[in-house]
């Protein structure tokens, strides 16, 4: 997000476990009470999915009316940023942060849209699921079964003025379901069956309940940049990459660390096609998990790795088992063996990430 020298508007972002636990409610209520307090407030987006105590909390708010747009054939809606900005309320109220938009819109996705109101000084207060979150996303998959399509870069969070939990129990929020207050009647059973698994649900929570205690512990550490933890992931050219470096990601986020993702390339070698795309990608998806993304070209990867490790003043770093462009032959010790021992003295962890690796096993170098 980049912040102009005018007066940014200031973004709180309301984050929870799932569906149905409140967040848009909670948001709504908080509009209100602005309104009260003489804040001009409008409703930039909001999506009730016919829950009525969303459209009661709705109630004496001023609407911006949606933006249509005709998309094969179908009229489709989604927020008008322009009517919000020639309007320009003090604050707006937007639901579904993660929402990507029709096509035809002027931005691919809600939080850009979000990001404009805030360039424009406007305040903004937005909703969020945890698992919309780009570093998460392997995550979620693991745990629930579920492939998230719709996500936001770390950075939109990280950038946030304000993160609000809006918590509930899964037992509350199961009592919800069945009550129709989620979804319609004909849909809880299969959402109880699928996503919203006790189990699920469990495992969703302690990810919310760890995002916003993560960001609380990080504003109340000391600004000493010499005792600060540094996270380096070495990166190949195969299909592991990505799920690797969102590892990293998360394991940076559980230390406060900066995240570097490296790659080194030999010079005398060109990529494939496939190759190239795959390297774009690691770096676009380094960017929206908040990292520095380095290329370095080299035919000689350890001494490569190590001087970057020494240079940038990393004390963990992420490698890949299952690696292979950048192994050494057979009968030579592996490069993680031969990396520890360059790096001997240095006070470096390394961590080997196997493909496949439970997904327990990342989280437990903090155990």
């Amino acid at each position: 997000m980049i912040r102009s020298t005018l007066r940014c508007g200031r973004h709180k972002v309301f984050i929870g476990m799932a569906a149905g636990v409140g967040k848009t409610c909670r948001m709504l209520q908080e509009g209100k009470e602005a309104l009260r307090e003489g804040t001009d407030v409008v409703i930039g987006l909001l999506e009730t999915h016919g829950r009525l105590d969303t459209a009661r909390e709705a109630e004496g708010l001023e609407r911006i009316p949606r933006r249509r747009l005709l998309h094969q054939g179908v009229e489709l809606e989604e927020m008008d940023v322009a009517a919000i900005l020639a309007r320009h309320p003090r604050l707006v109220l937007v639901d579904e942060l993660a929402h990507t938009n029709a096509p035809g819109s002027e931005r691919e996705k809600r939080w850009q849209d979000v990001e404009m109101l805030l360039l424009s000084g406007i305040d903004v207060y937005s909703t969020l699921n945890i698992q919309h979150l780009e570093s998460l996303n392997d995550r979620v998959e693991e745990l629930t079964g579920v492939v998230v399509r719709e996500r936001i870069p770390n950075r939109v969070l990280e950038l946030a003025d304000e993160v609000v939990l809006v918590d509930a129990t899964p037992e509350t929020l199961e009592e919800r379901l069945r009550e129709g207050k989620v979804y319609a009647s004909e849909k809880v059973a299969q959402a109880l069956a699928h996503f919203f698994q006790r189990r699920h649900l469990v495992a969703l929570r302690e990810l919310s309940l760890r995002e916003v205690a993560d960001r609380v512990e990080d504003d109340a550490l000391s600004t000493d940049t010499s005792l600060r933890e540094r996270v380096m992931v070495c990166l190949a050219n195969d299909r592991h990459s990505q799920r690797l470096l969102r590892r990293a990601a998360r394991l940076a986020v559980a230390m406060d660390a900066p995240l570097l993702a490296l790659t080194v390339q030999d010079p005398n070698r060109f990529l494939s096609r496939e190759q190239s795309l795959g390297l774009e990608a690691c770096r676009q998806l380094c960017e929206d998990v908040g990292g520095t993304f380095l290329r370095e070209e080299s035919v000689e990867i350890l001494p490569t790795i190590a001087r970057v490790a020494l240079e940038r003043r990393i004390t963990q770093i992420v490698l890949g088992q299952t690696t292979r462009s950048i192994l050494p032959p057979l009968w030579r010790r592996p490069l993680s063996e031969r990396l520890q021992l360059a790096l001997r003295g240095r006070g470096i962890d390394l961590h080997l990430i196997a493909d496949g690796l439970p997904p327990a096993d990342i989280e437990a170098v903090n155990d």
